[in-house]
């Protein structure tokens, strides 16, 4: 499988896991922390197999960009959480970086 491929899955596992983790409630509650700790235990290992093609610095930049985005997203729509306009201009602004390193970049594989 492409390093890409195992990177779009190993995100989409963390925000499954982050937002499993607001719900566990601190793990209090079994359902949610199972899917968190499965969920972190995925990604990390979608990660690690993303890591053997593309490289480390790229890889997390756009793990950490899109991860970001995504869950404050999931946070707003299931969590009801407020976001300000510095919130969403801070967000195309970690948009705009991991489209600058996938666009330009002679780092990228």
């Amino acid at each position: 499988m492409n390093g890409y491929a195992w990177l779009g899955i190993a995100i989409l596992c963390e925000v499954i896991a982050t937002t499993a983790l607001k719900a566990s409630d601190g793990f209090s509650k079994t359902l949610p922390s199972i899917i968190s700790a499965a969920g972190y235990g995925v990604a990390f290992y979608c990660m690690s197999q993303s890591m053997k093609t593309v490289p480390v610095g790229v890889s997390y930049a756009i793990w950490s960009g899109i991860g970001i985005v995504l869950i404050t997203l999931l946070a707003w729509v299931i969590f009801k959480q407020k976001l300000d306009l510095p919130a969403v201009i801070g967000m195309g602004m970690i948009l705009a970086g991991v489209l600058v390193i996938n666009l330009y970049s002679k780092a990228v594989v």
